[in-house]
């Protein structure tokens, strides 16, 4: 008798609460052509790619420090920031998520999505409905 191997265990998304947040963040933030790159098969630096576009210089710094809130407060490390003033791209490093804020301008010259095109693309709308967990913040005690 032959036995029966065990049915493959489904991976939990370690991911994606973070990338609800972020999601939801620029959405309330009028960020602009939201879009998400699902390249967990595709890269070894980072699970998705976040590409939105701010309409000014001023629209991108206010989508920066939202997205900074936002993480900070999910208890999520930056690894890095790479924005210079009139540049006309932001490009944030969460580890897993890396999010790319563009200006119409830029986004229509650097064609991340092209780039990714083999990536799978993660409908918006359905990271912005359902729970989110947030992450509580441990209390550091100064006594």
């Amino acid at each position: 008798m032959k036995r029966k191997s065990p049915a493959p265990r489904k991976t939990v998304d370690k991911s994606l609460p973070l990338l609800r947040l972020v999601v939801r963040s620029l959405d309330e933030k009028k960020a602009e052509d939201l879009r998400v790159l699902d390249v967990r098969a595709k890269s070894s630096i980072t699970d998705y790619l976040v590409l939105a576009t701010g309409t000014s210089e001023p629209h991108l710094r206010a989508l920066r420090v939202e997205l900074e809130k936002t993480i900070d407060a999910a208890g999520e490390p930056i690894v890095g920031v790479e924005s210079v003033d009139g540049s006309g791209w932001t490009v944030f490093d969460a580890f897993d998520i890396m999010v790319h804020l563009f200006t119409t301008e830029n986004r229509a010259k650097y064609r991340l999505e092209l780039l990714w095109k083999d990536a799978v693309e993660v409908p918006v709308a359905g990271l912005l409905v359902g729970p989110v967990k947030r992450r509580k913040r441990r209390k550091v005690d100064n006594s």
